[in-house]
């Protein structure tokens, strides 16, 4: 049974394997050291969660408060050969209660056009289009989801 749990440091090399298994479909490989500088961060237990699964780290990823009404999803990712095994969206339902609890009325995150249909079958919708937005290749989908109210 896969386990949701905070981020700790020494996650840090797994998260990081994470991100080489999905260069270069779903990640430039010039994001690298923008992500392992973000896993530095001293309060990333708060707001970055990882799935371990059978012992493995086989999911990571955060949420950040932006202001008071609107939240981001950053950095998610699932191993790449764990892909369409319901990983994604145990991570992507946790990020959203996460969000929920903190009052945030509007999530928005920034995927490739690999993972918008994923993301689409969640609720959201796409806000704009940047092609090679986020490398030669991967453009940048902008996309967000509204929050009923509770």
């Amino acid at each position: 049974m896969p386990t949701l749990r905070p981020y700790t440091p020494t996650d840090a090399p797994a998260c990081l394997v994470l991100f080489d298994a999905n260069v270069p479909r779903y990640f430039a490989p010039r994001e690298r050291q923008d992500f392992a500088n973000y896993l530095l961060h001293p309060d990333r237990s708060h707001d970055y969660r990882v799935i371990e699964h059978n012992g493995d780290v086989v999911a990571c990823g955060g949420l950040a408060l932006d202001n008071e009404n609107t939240a981001a999803f950053c950095w998610g990712m699932v191993d790449s050969t764990r892909h369409r095994q319901g990983f994604g969206s145990l991570l992507s339902h946790a990020r959203l209660a996460h969000a929920r609890t903190l009052g945030a009325q509007r999530v928005t995150l920034s995927t490739s056009q690999h993972t918008q249909g994923f993301y689409a079958g969640l609720g959201f919708a796409v806000t704009r289009i940047v092609p090679d937005g986020h490398g030669p290749g991967l453009d940048a989908v902008e996309m967000a989801l509204e929050l009923a109210p509770r």
